[in-house]
């Protein structure tokens, strides 16, 4: 199997706020009754962890038996470092590493989600390490909706040196273009074809139907594909994500995702609770603007950047 993406810490300072200090000032000379617990709740709803999950948190913290008394420094750690291995518990399974299989070429990749995720950065950066590590890429905009979606990728292509397969006329299908791509990408003997689509509220039907006719059109060149069906997630969105990811599944069943702009607003809770809730792979984040700053999602990295 081949990995697009290579493991490696995350340096930047990411999340909005240092969770860790904020929970120093609760716990700070007070005692772990159900005062303390309840302001601690209240920060990780308000993180986006998300009331169930934090429900789910809160209620291992109260069997624990940490001191009842004023919280020394000790204590302190030891809460820290429960809630780490809580909180890892949730992520860890959900870890997974952007396999490619190319015993059958093409690999075909879809990206999905909301206006304004990040969807085209993404496939951008994506579509320059398959290049760098010697794979044939193409890239399909599949984008015919927002005005400037095409010249957007087209950019892209140019700059990494890519082959781009644009609409050939005014208002053409979305599906079409993906037809017409994957059978250029078939023919040339591509390794790897990136789609990118419109982006689409999760409560517009029409736009997520015309999702399902492009996952339902490469079908009669390659019944095996999509190989990969991505949303991409802006981390910035918080429990909204929730609202995206499950309307997304029921439409075109989600295979992973990528969460984006970690390094902005993002308070990062929102990562546990879209993991907690349905365990779906999380592939890798978003912390910056160059491609090096799209990382595999490494839980205990995750987790050490949110509980310093």
């Amino acid at each position: 199997m081949f990995k697009i993406f290579s493991k490696s810490k995350i340096t930047e300072n990411i999340f909005s706020g240092n969770l860790t200090q904020k929970i120093s000032k609760i716990f700070t000379h007070k005692k772990l009754d159900l005062s303390t617990i309840e302001e601690l709740e209240d920060l990780f709803i308000t993180s986006d962890i998300g009331a169930e999950t934090t429900n789910k948190i809160i209620e291992n913290l109260k069997k624990q038996k940490f001191s009842k008394e004023k919280i020394t420094d000790s204590d302190f750690f030891e809460v820290k470092k429960f809630l780490q291995n809580e909180i890892l518990k949730i992520l860890e399974p959900c870890q997974k590493a952007l396999e490619l299989n190319f015993t059958k070429s093409p690999i075909v990749i879809i990206f999905n989600g909301v206006n304004g995720a990040g969807k085209t950065t993404t496939i951008a950066k994506i579509a320059q390490k398959l290049k760098i590590q010697n794979k044939k890429v193409l890239l399909a905009t599949c984008d015919t909706f927002r005005a400037g979606a095409c010249e957007q990728l087209e950019i892209w292509a140019k700059k990494i040196d890519i082959d781009i397969i644009l609409p050939n006329r005014e208002n053409e299908e979305p599906s079409s273009v993906a037809y017409r791509s994957l059978e250029f990408a078939t023919k040339n003997h591509f390794d790897v074809i990136l789609i990118d689509t419109a982006g689409r509220l999760h409560n517009k039907q029409n736009l997520m139907d015309e999702l399902k006719k492009i996952n339902k059109v490469i079908k009669k060149i390659d019944e095996t594909a999509p190989h990969h069906n991505l949303l991409i997630i802006d981390g910035t969105t918080g429990q909204n994500s929730h609202n995206q990811l499950e309307s997304f599944d029921e439409a075109i069943k989600i295979s992973g995702i990528i969460i984006t702009k970690l390094d902005g607003t993002a308070k990062g809770g929102a990562i546990i609770s879209l993991a907690d809730k349905f365990k779906k792979p999380i592939y890798a984040i978003g912390v910056g603007e160059k491609s090096s700053d799209l990382k595999e999602f490494d839980a205990q990295d995750f987790v050490s950047n949110l509980l310093k």
